[in-house]
């Protein structure tokens, strides 16, 4: 292995960078991501629906046995409904589960029963993932980032179970006939993507020789051919460094101009090297224009959705066995030109080796100087940031035509537990709202008796004032 020849000596401090991230590496090893290919059908990016279970219905129930005439309420409680928990493998590596199905649903709560019985609570749904995935909302907001294997995460959260008539039993109310409907679970239509968990990135168009340099220094053994777009989908490899040492490469597939457009195989892929510390540009010596080749992808990467034209590079000149020199360091020269400052520009030829192993080494020295730049940054000790957050029990009320409509939290809360059917259910939301005031407002606003209030929006439920 070429990178049998890299050492880290630089200290008792990088030292344990270097033990977190071989531990790290090691995990991924574990994790199936270190095959020659990613086998079976590759997914990388699912829409799907997670349903928690809704919570269990309480009930009004009066005790009735032999010589006890008065037995007194015994209306148990419902259920809580059931979670769905993402939670990160590192025995899966596509989410190629999610294809077909669309809707992940956990256990609803079971109702209350007499003799003051609680339902039972629904099954939590634990369902695993690959390391590396990242859950989105429809306004691409993360909501989970799933890093770690055996990390875990509740994604949509069960109902409560509503109390049953026994709950309300007090000295004033001895005979209570109310009763709470559970509260319904989360509903979550979220995008899951799996963003690998890579060191170095190798980037470039199509037949810039890729899948050839991972093949060289890995044991990957992506599809290589002499005409463009032969990798159609990520391939990983794990390039050991003196047997105690590894970083893990990732080739994705070629892009070409208007690749954030649609146009190619898209720019999709660009995600799995989202995470990764140094992104290497092969360009291949034989391009037409050195110039255009580098700047278009330069361009792709700064028109995808996170910018990643600032990520640290080096530029690698590929096929260069069996071209003049002068040719070489002509292209060099022009290429050092396009670079920015800093940026390393080699030669380096997979076939015959050449110039791989000065690639692996200055490869080495960014991902170390980026670990340790993380290091230090997370080490450092954040200010707490002070919101102020969102008042649960306020509340707002309009007016649409003769209905006053009531919206907030708290309220719309009691709304969903409660059954507008029943008479002493609505009295309950009544008093509720008494005790927060809406009633003293709505009086203030000209309510007259007979006339409508709606709670919600959408509308939970209608009381006539």
């Amino acid at each position: 292995m070429y990178g049998s020849v890299l050492r880290w000596s630089t200290g008792a401090t990088d030292a344990v960078i270097h033990h977190e991230h071989q531990r790290s590496c090691k995990l991924r090893l574990q994790a199936g991501w270190c095959g020659a290919k990613l086998l079976g059908m590759f997914v990388d990016k699912v829409s799907v629906t997670f349903r928690a279970g809704n919570g269990g219905n309480g009930i009004v129930s009066f005790r009735r046995e032999k010589f006890r005439q008065f037995g007194g309420p015994d209306g148990g409680n419902g259920g809580n409904g059931g979670d769905i928990i993402l939670q990160a493998s590192r025995n899966q590596n596509t989410l190629a589960t999610f294809r077909y199905k669309k809707l992940v649903k956990a256990q609803d709560g079971a109702n209350g029963a007499r003799s003051k019985k609680h339902g039972k609570s629904g099954q939590d749904v634990v369902v695993d993932v690959p390391v590396g995935t990242v859950v989105l909302d429809s306004k691409n907001k993360v909501l989970i980032d799933l890093a770690k294997d055996g990390q875990i995460g509740v994604i949509a959260k069960g109902g409560k179970g509503g109390y049953g008539n026994a709950h309300f039993t007090s000295s004033t109310r001895q005979a209570p006939r109310v009763f709470e409907k559970g509260d319904p679970g989360e509903a979550i239509e979220a995008v899951l993507e799996l963003k690998m968990l890579a060191d170095v990135g190798i980037i470039g168009m199509p037949n810039a020789g890729k899948s050839t340099l991972l093949s060289v220094i890995s044991n990957a053994k992506p599809e290589i051919a002499d005409y463009p777009f032969t990798t159609l989908h990520p391939n990983l490899g794990v390039v050991d460094i003196d047997k105690k040492q590894s970083l893990l490469f990732a080739d994705i597939p070629g892009l070409i101009e208007g690749a954030s457009q649609g146009r190619g195989l898209g720019d999709e892929f660009l995600r799995h090297i989202e995470r990764t510390s140094v992104l290497v540009h092969l360009i291949d010596v034989y391009s037409d224009n050195l110039e255009l080749a580098h700047k278009t992808i330069i361009k792709e990467l700064r028109d995808y959705k996170i910018d990643l034209s600032g990520r640290p590079q080096i530029i690698a000149l590929t096929k260069t066995d069996g071209v003049e020199d002068k040719r070489v360091n002509q292209a060099l020269k022009t290429l050092k030109k396009l670079a920015p400052r800093g940026t390393s520009v080699l030669a380096i030829s997979s076939s015959s080796g050449t110039g791989v192993k000065e690639l692996l080494r200055e490869v080495q020295k960014k991902v170390l100087a980026d670990v340790r730049r993380k290091t230090v940054k997370s080490s450092r000790p954040t200010l707490p940031v002070i919101t102020l957050g969102e008042d649960d029990t306020a509340w707002n009320i309009e007016k649409r035509n003769d209905t006053f409509v009531v919206t907030g939290k708290k309220i719309e809360r009691f709304a969903h537990r409660t059954d507008f059917n029943d008479f002493h259910g609505q009295q309950r939301l009544r008093d509720i709202m008494h005790k927060m005031g809406i009633l003293a407002e709505l009086r203030r606003r000209g309510i007259k008796p007979g006339q409508t209030v709606a709670i919600g929006k959408p509308t939970i439920g209608h009381l006539e004032y």
